[in-house]
């Protein structure tokens, strides 16, 4: 174990688009990062590279996050390095469409234990360090403003972030006053081909803020809770006014 002066950030899915933004981000705030990654060894090592030219004491590990065994594994391994838990950032993920009524309990298992089962026995496994230390630590989950709407052909996923949500939620009372715990909920940040069959500038016409996201965008929320130390249980939802 590293006795640290400095704060350590305990992150899954730092390796995709979003997460790495998200990770340099917290990275340039001082915090050391250990982060996942499950199927892109060649991108997470990018990720870590480009992460430690801010933090170098950053490291990374394999985890399938639908495998409680594999992140009571990850938790063991950051245990031995390091003394102190201040921010738990839940950002990976699995999507794909899955029309009705012809979904199989194999894509179901697929989306609901990557995002929901993984995300809650993270946020475990977390609190477990979090609510024994002298000082208050964060949680903040990623899900989606999906939870808030009905979309055809992802009732697993829409329904996994719903489930996230109300997670969020749950922790938030129990573990306070100790742990703060709050969602990001972005919208729109880049179009998705599989999920968002619109283009892009039929997309815009749906957001009253005429345009996209943008990563930045939800990297300063992510900052914005980190420097709020009176915000618990809330879903924070950047997304350009599209749920109007």
């Amino acid at each position: 174990m590293k006795p640290s002066g400095k704060k350590v950030c305990f992150m899954t899915g730092a390796s995709g688009i979003l997460g790495s933004e998200i990770a340099l981000s917290v990275a340039g705030q001082g915090y050391i990062i250990f982060f996942t990654w499950h199927s892109s060894e060649k991108r997470a090592s990018e990720t870590l590279e480009k992460i430690r030219w801010i933090s170098p004491e950053s490291q990374m590990i394999r985890c399938d996050v639908s495998k409680t065994g594999d992140i009571i594994n990850a938790f063991a391994a950051f245990r031995q390095q390091f003394d102190r838990l201040d921010l738990l950032i839940t950002s990976a993920s699995n999507f794909f469409n899955t029309p009705l009524p012809d979904i199989t309990e194999e894509e179901w298992d697929s989306l609901v234990d990557t995002n929901l089962k993984g995300t809650f026995f993270t946020m475990q496994e977390a609190v477990k360090i979090m609510r024994k230390q002298p000082f208050v630590s964060r949680i903040i989950t990623m899900t989606d403003i999906s939870a808030e709407l009905v979309w055809r052909n992802f009732a697993p996923y829409t329904v996994s972030k719903a489930g996230i949500q109300h997670l969020t939620r749950i922790f938030a009372k129990e573990f306070a006053p100790a742990v703060l715990v709050n969602s990001i909920a972005p919208g729109t940040i880049t179009l998705n081909p599989d999920k968002d069959m619109d283009s892009e500038e039929e997309m815009i016409k749906k957001i009253p803020l005429k345009r996209l996201g943008d990563p930045l965008d939800i990297v300063k929320s992510i900052t914005f809770l980190l420097e709020s130390d009176y915000i618990t249980g809330q879903i924070i939802k950047i997304e350009g006014g599209r749920l109007l």
